[in-house]
Formats: C-alpha cells, structure tokens, sequence
C-alpha cells in the first residue's frame, strides 16, 4: 500500500495572502435601502463607464417602482425580458393583503427556479459580476437575485490534441456546466458525485471536484480539496494554475497531474477510483493521481481488440527511445566509440560527414536547436501557414544545409527520426519532458561519452522513481511491481484479465469486471442446414 494512504501528507503549496477587491471592502457593511434609487446609485457610481451595465426601471404590479440591473453581455436578454420583466409588469397583487410580497413573487409571478433575496450591497455587486440579475423593488430592504447568465460558448467539437480513429468525438469546452453534462450523460448513476467550489480571491473560479463515492479513496479525494483550498492566489485562468498548485514536485520536468480534454477519458479513470477537476473557462480536465504509464495511453487502446492496442503500446515506448536517446547516443558513437557499431556504418558515416565544419555534438545540437525553433514557429503561426512552414522547413532547409556542406545527411535522418518519435508520444506535456531532457543527454554524451550517457540516463529513471502523485509512486506498476497492474502497462490485456481496479490507488470497491457466465446454447442458434432454429 502507498505511503500516502496511511498518513497524509503536507501541502507542498505556501499560504498567500492577498488583497480582495477595494470596492467589495467598501460595501462589506452596506445594505439595501427601502428607496430604489439609493440603490441604483450605488451600482450607477462603480458601473457607470462600463458599456455593458443596464438598468431597466419598471412598474410592479402596475404601481410599484422597481428596477432591474444586469450586465447585458453576460445574460440572456430575451429571456430576461420573457420570463422577468413581462411576468412581473403584468402581474396583479391579490386582494388578501397579509401576503408577503416577496413570497408572492417568487411562488406566484417568476417562472425562475434559481431565485434568492440579498441584503448586502457586496453581495450583490458579487453576483451582478458572475451573469445575475438583480432586482430592487421600492419599500423592500433586499434584492431578489436570479441566475439570468447566458454567455457566448463555442460547439462541441472533437479535442484538437487527442484526436481518435475509432471513439467518441466529442471534447470539453470553456463552460464548465457543458462539460458536467458530458459527464453525467456517460456515467447516470447517483454515486458520481461532483462538488464545486471558487478559487482565486478576484476572479473566484468555479472548481468542480468529481469522484466516484463508492469507489474513491476517502483520503485521496480529502487530499484534492485540502490543496485545492490551500490555493491563494487572485485570478486562476486556466486548469494548468491548479495543476501546478497542487503537484507535489514543482521542480520536475515531468507532469504529474494528467490533462484531457475527452469526457470518456475521465470517467474511465474516475471508474478506477481517481478524482478529476473541472475548472470554468478551461477546455482540459486534470485526472489525480497520474502515473507515468498513463501519458502513453489514450482512451483508443480500449475500443480496439487488445492485441492491436498492444502492438501500438509497445510502438509507442520504442518511439519514446528514439525521441530520448537516439541523438545521444549518434553522438556517443560517433566521438567516442566507433567500434560500437560494424564497420561498414563506421565507414558510411564518416563518408557522409566530409566537408562538414562542425563536429558531431556541435552539429546534432544545432540541428536540435533548428528543430525545436521549427516546431514552436509551426504551433504559433495560423493553421493554413503553419502547414505549409513545417513542410518547407523539413524539405527545403534541410536539404539546403546538406547541400551546402554545414551538416551530414545521416545527422539529418538521426534528427528527423528523434522528432517523429516525439510526436508519437499521446500526451504533449510529457513529450514535451523528454524533448527537454533530450538535450541534456546530448550535451552529457558530447562530453563523457558513453560514461556520460549512461549516467544521464539513470538520473532520469532514479528522479522518475522518487517521484509521487498524491502519494502514489510515478512508475507503478513498474516499481513497485505489481503483477494484476502490468496486464494493463505496456501491454493492454483482454477484459477478462482487467478484474480488478489499479491497486496503487487503494479504491474502496476494487473488483470492476466480473465472471463470464457463457450460455453455451447462444453459439447453437443455427441448424445444421443454416437455418434459424425455432425454440419453440
């Protein structure tokens, strides 16, 4: 069992203290006035140059002055005026006059659920800023506040960055209450619990922690919200602000928090008994706790027969020894140690080389170089340009080096076939790790030799060892070993094998597929002549 399941441990993550808003301060202790236009003042004066501030004054009842306030671009303006201020204007008091007004409205007149009453004037300049509409009605000291929100969103689309052959195309968007959506539609089951709360003391973020309650472990998910609250900072703008909050080694290069933008992707590892966090106004889910054998997987390795996933599994660990060591070790054999490789290569490589100004380290550093400007460039510039830019500079730049005589052709395929190997790595966060790492092996091997590489290289596996994910060692299955968990590592084993959830994480509920019960008389339901069998 890990040893974060029997004592928790610290947040990594210091306590700041930030200033919230002057104007919220200001307002803490004020209230609602009987008198409507007090209150209309009060907004008038902190939203008075904002173009999108509107005050609709009305009559209640055909005699009461009343007033509605919003932010026009952040609520929807039919419906506001449908189902708000029509209902309310054409609405007759009853005779009965011992009714609470308030109460007739909200029971009787508006055909909104999601309505409260506010006395306080930050409160209310709170919800005003979230998308509310807020209501004054003359001789009431509160407003009623409704959630009239309605803001631009884009389509459903399928994720740019995990695009799939066979699977579910469609992917999460900005809006956190869509991507909620797409959740539940895939997992209808009252034990999928999802929580909410705000992060960022002026941007107050919604933060939605999901989780199976039958499945999770309870001092796991406590772990997630201990971080999560432990955030104090003034604006979270995207899930990476919390990734790298709540990570426990902000100095490592590889991602410890696993990032997806595919609703079936989380609730396949919410199944398992991980804990996934939504964030408003970003696209990606972050997936806690995350392994390293997880960034090498996608939700496609489970659609497919598992020999074929298999098959691609391990095409994609060989890509990730070429994307890493492949340019280092050229270097190494090439400065050092020739006599690694047959002679005829020997012979075919330094034959390749003449002319060429630079030695071998200098020249596969600077192709590196190119090569990682030629990416970034490729990613920036617009989709029809970029296109075009990456093919140029593959084509007709390298050819030109070689023609000119500043690099070898071999120096170019070894580079190319390190990119290409880069690109088939599913996760980019983590291709991106080794891309960096890449470079320090290379400098390593340009230096030492093979002593250099092979020291690079046990740094890199004993970091990848020591690291953890909410207490969850970073290379299981691997080490620690566990026989259930390889048979879905680098191979992807039948269903049949998968019995029993990932045991790293401790979930509560650890059987997930059950026996096979065959009914041998299914495979019979044909005659010998290929005909239907009648059973009756």
């Amino acid at each position: 069992m890990s040893p974060f399941f029997k004592k928790r441990t610290k947040s990594t993550q210091p306590k700041v203290t930030i200033p919230d808003s002057e104007i919220m301060k200001d307002k803490e202790e004020k209230k609602v006035s009987l008198n409507i236009e007090e209150n209309i003042d009060e907004f008038d004066r902190i939203f008075k140059n904002d173009i999108d501030f509107l005050v609709r004054r009305f009559s209640l009842f055909g005699s009461r002055p009343a007033a509605l306030l919003c932010l026009k671009t952040l609520v929807g303006k039919e419906e506001v005026e449908r189902d708000l201020v029509k209902p309310l204007q054409e609405s007759v008091y009853p005779i009965d006059q011992s009714l609470n007004e308030v109460d007739y409205i909200l029971n009787n007149v508006l055909y909104y659920s999601d309505v409260i009453t506010v006395k306080n004037i930050a409160d209310l300049l709170q919800a005003l800023t979230l998308g509310k509409a807020i209501i004054f009605i003359e001789g009431i000291e509160k407003a009623l506040v409704l959630d009239a929100k309605k803001p631009e969103k884009r389509a459903i689309e399928q994720p740019e960055t995990e695009r799939v052959v066979r699977g579910a195309r469609d992917g999460f968007i900005e809006q956190i209450g869509t991507n909620v959506a797409l959740l539940r539609y895939r997992l209808p089951v009252p034990e999928f619990r999802i929580e909410s709360t705000e992060v960022g003391t002026r941007t107050r973020t919604k933060v939605a922690v999901c989780y199976m309650e039958d499945i999770v472990n309870e001092t796991l998910l406590e772990e997630v919200k201990k971080r999560i609250d432990a955030i104090n900072m003034d604006g979270i703008l995207d899930a990476g602000y919390i990734e790298q909050y709540i990570q426990e080694n902000p100095w490592s290069p590889f991602p410890q928090i696993l990032n997806t933008e595919r609703p079936d992707k989380v609730i396949g590892n919410v199944l398992e008994g991980r804990v996934a966090i939504l964030v408003e106004g970003s696209p990606f889910a972050l997936i806690a706790p995350a392994t390293f054998n997880q960034f090498y997987q996608t939700s496609e390795d489970y659609n497919d027969r598992w020999i074929i996933s298999s098959i691609i599994r391990v095409i994609r660990i060989i890509a990730l020894v070429f994307s890493l060591l492949f340019s280092s070790f050229y270097v190494t054999v090439l400065s050092f140690h020739p006599e690694l490789i047959p002679a005829k290569f020997v012979v075919a490589a330094s034959s390749g080389r003449q002319g060429v100004p630079f030695p071998v380290f200098i020249e596969v550093l600077i192709m590196e170089v190119a090569m990682e400007i030629l990416r970034e460039a490729t990613v920036r510039m617009p989709q029809q340009v970029g296109g075009a830019l990456s093919i140029v500079g593959v084509l007709v730049v390298g050819q030109a080096a070689v023609q000119a005589g500043f690099v070898s052709p071999i120096t170019v395929v070894i580079i190319a076939m390190s990119t290409i190997g880069s690109f088939a790595t599913p996760s980019y966060n983590a291709a991106t790790a080794f891309r960096m790492l890449r470079f320090a092996l290379i400098i390593l091997a340009g230096t030492l030799g093979l002593l250099g590489l092979a020291v690079g290289i046990i740094v890199v596996l004993n970091h990848m060892i020591g690291l953890r994910s909410f207490g969850v060692p970073y290379m299981s299955p691997f080490s620690p070993g566990n026989a259930q968990a390889l048979r879905d590592s680098v191979i992807r084993s039948p269903f049949d094998w998968l019995r029993k959830r990932p045991p790293s994480i401790n979930p509560k509920d650890k059987k997930r597929v059950g026996n096979r019960v065959k009914d041998k008389t299914a495979y019979n339901f044909l005659d010998e002549d290929g005909g239907e069998r009648d059973e009756t």
